[in-house]
């Protein structure tokens, strides 16, 4: 009989604090430095703190990877309880979060530790944490569990709708968007994580015709693949985020609709105003 299975993440996957604490869900935070004090991400602010703040901000925040220690203390009580651990994190081209989970493991040179790079971030990263935790609760191994986490990273998609390039391109995260910085006050661009990184997927013109094309591209996508997951995320724009869910809900009745805040470190990079979707078929 195999060990029972703990899921760790990070605090960019956006998980919903219910299914967190549903699913034993384990969550390291990054750091937002703001103004000379250090935050944790979720814990010592909140997302709906930061994004007003940061919509009046003269300085802008930044934000850093959890140190190795932060995910030794996680892993060491995980270990004493009988655990094996699956840690799932943000890309490993967006953060040195994945290097940090690596070097806890070493340092514990513990066989039963497996590092996931989720090449993303946002619930895309929490959907794969998810998925593998649901399977860990009905007693997967910590194979299985990979493999579940695999099919999600595979079979998933985010994305991403922001007023404005600047924050994406201040914080080096703009990836071959890159191109299109300058001219964002002409066109809203849609963007998507792509190979771990963000990258440019169309050009529209309007704030509700960007969101409206994202909307489509999710039903292309996604087509009759099923089960379906999906979420709608914000950086303070709840309201949109919430509209776009119901009208992906009615046209594709998901298996599971969530809508969320995104986490204050990827905000530190997004900005505010900012919609994502994400989706996760057939897994």
């Amino acid at each position: 009989m195999s060990k029972p299975v703990a899921i760790v993440t990070d605090s960019t996957a956006s998980l919903p604090d219910h299914l967190v604490a549903q699913y034993n869900i384990h969550v390291v935070p990054l750091l937002v430095v703001w103004e000379g004090k250090t935050y944790r991400d979720g814990i010592d602010i909140t997302p709906e703190v930061f994004y007003e703040r940061l919509g009046n901000a003269k300085a802008l925040p930044t934000s850093s990877q959890p140190a190795a220690k932060d995910f030794i203390d996680v892993f060491q009580k995980l270990l004493d309880e009988g655990y094996d651990i699956l840690t799932i994190v943000i890309s490993s081209k967006m953060s040195g979060t994945y290097n940090s989970a690596e070097q806890a493991k070493n340092a514990l040179d513990a066989a039963n530790i497996a590092i996931f790079d989720s090449l993303s971030t946002g619930m895309e990263t929490g959907f794969q944490a998810l998925l593998a935790a649901r399977a860990a609760a009905e007693g997967a191994s910590l194979q299985e569990c990979i493999a579940v986490a695999e099919r999600a990273r595979e079979n998933g998609g985010f994305l991403l709708m922001v007023p404005t390039l600047e924050f994406l391109h201040r914080g080096g995260r703009i990836g071959t968007a890159s191109r299109w910085f300058g001219t964002a006050l002409r066109i809203k661009p849609i963007l998507e994580v792509r190979e771990g990184i963000v990258q440019p997927l169309e050009k529209v013109r309007t704030r509700r015709k960007v969101i409206q094309r994202m909307a489509d591209i999710v039903v292309e996508r996604v087509g009759d693949a099923r089960p379906l997951h999906i979420a709608a995320l914000h950086t303070g724009a709840e309201e949109d985020a919430r509209q776009v869910l119901a009208q992906l809900t009615t046209r594709l009745d998901p298996d599971e609709a969530l809508v969320g805040n995104v986490s204050p470190v990827i905000g530190t990079h997004v900005g505010p105003n900012g919609i994502g979707l994400v989706y996760v078929a057939g897994v």
